[in-house]
């Protein structure tokens, strides 16, 4: 995210309210491509409808809405812009003037970030970032090398290692990372780190994905602060295509997508652009004959004979700690008289919001790794507080 001008903050919501007179999928009239700011090609495919006849494409408009002056809205202030500029790293992208980039002073070690990840992230992101519970994985080893296998494919041999996509190997940009613990972790108490805290599981998860800085290895007594942030080189930096860094990103990108070709496209009609019935009539469709694909490898198994699956058997409060135990104990903790509002609706109705999760933030399960039956044990132990 990049600071906006004070004015385009405001003018941002006027344009959107603009188009809605204007822009609309389909219609009797012909369509607009332009970017409808220098004439350009849309860059996203987007179009626009001309009014005609109290029509824009499909749907009627109000005519005697259309130039009508907009007043809402009013310029912000100091205050209010500095709390929406939630910017890490802008600078780094756009203007090579350290003292224009959102990073804030400040400095934490791995170790530091060891703990702060024992104590308040291990339980979603799993032991040194190797993620579960149906969250994502932060580490799988070094990211130099992890950083090579993004040019894997299985198209040739189906049994080959495929690409490994997390932290280190695959984003392009340190300050993302940092950005998203302090605004966004630790779930669900987001914005509640520090300044400080934020460069420590920084540190930490540049120490898990054994990167270095300036040539200096991220071991466990490294201490990050801002200086050093800046000098960070991610290894897939450049891994992405088109450029959408620099001044002249947008002429670059607009070229780029220009040519079918940069992504593995073609243009089915060359000498226009199309919204509907874009296939040549002569194009040839090749069809699976038969009862469709059958040459699996390996061969699909059709037997069904698992053996049967043991109870387990499960230490209740040894999970609760893990895994339940940073959400619950502010809230609905073990035994705690808040329950009464919840089973009143019957506990099935409480084993289902809990198995399945809850639009309140309640992930499925709690984001733990467990049975249907076990977690209904960690239910009524937390119901009942023993």
């Amino acid at each position: 995210m990049f600071k906006l001008d004070r004015k385009l903050i405001i003018s941002t919501s006027v344009a959107a309210i603009a188009l809605l007179g204007v822009g609309c999928v389909g219609g009797e009239s012909a369509p607009t491509f332009s970017d409808g700011v220098n004439g350009n090609i849309s860059i996203d495919g987007g179009v626009s409808y001309p009014t005609i006849n109290g029509k824009s494409g499909n749907y009627f408009v109000n005519e005697s809405h259309i130039g009508r002056a907009i007043n809402n809205g009013r310029v912000p202030t100091d205050a209010e812009e500095a709390k929406w500029n939630t910017d890490v790293m802008a600078g780094y992208v756009y203007n090579e003037d350290p003292k224009a980039l959102g990073l804030p002073e400040g400095e934490g070690s791995v170790e530091e970030g060891e703990a702060l990840y024992e104590a308040q992230c291990v339980m979603c992101h799993g032991d040194f970032g190797s993620g579960g519970g149906g969250y994502p994985a932060l580490s799988k080893g070094n990211a130099e090398d992890l950083q090579k296998t993004l040019t894997n494919n299985r198209y040739q041999d189906p049994q080959a290692d495929g690409p490994t996509r997390v932290f280190g190997s695959y984003w392009p940009q340190a300050s993302t990372m940092f950005w998203y613990i302090r605004d966004g972790m630790p779930h669900p108490k987001s914005d509640t780190l520090s300044v400080n805290q934020t460069y420590a599981l920084t540190a930490y998860m540049l120490n898990i994905n054994e990167m270095s800085i300036d040539g200096q290895e991220v071991d466990d007594e490294y201490v990050l602060d801002r200086a050093k942030f800046l000098k960070i080189k991610m290894p897939n930096q450049d891994g992405f295509e088109p450029n959408v860094r620099g001044s002249d990103s947008l002429p670059g990108v607009r070229a780029y997508y220009a040519n079918p070709a940069n992504f593995g496209a073609h243009k089915v009609k060359p000498a226009e652009r199309c919204m509907t019935n874009c296939q040549e009539t002569n194009a040839t469709v090749v069809r699976i004959a038969g009862e469709g694909i059958s040459q699996f490898i390996p061969p699909m198994s059709i037997v069904r004979d698992l053996p049967e699956k043991k109870a387990e058997t499960i230490n209740v409060k040894e999970v609760y700690s893990n895994a339940c135990a940073m959400c619950h104990d502010s809230f609905l903790s073990p035994g705690s008289a808040e329950w009464a509002g919840y089973t009143a609706k019957g506990i099935d109705k409480v084993y289902a919001n809990g198995i399945n999760g809850t639009e309140t933030g309640m992930p499925a399960k709690g984001g733990a790794n467990l049975s249907d039956a076990n977690f209904k044990l960690m239910v009524d132990y937390l119901i009942s507080g023993k």
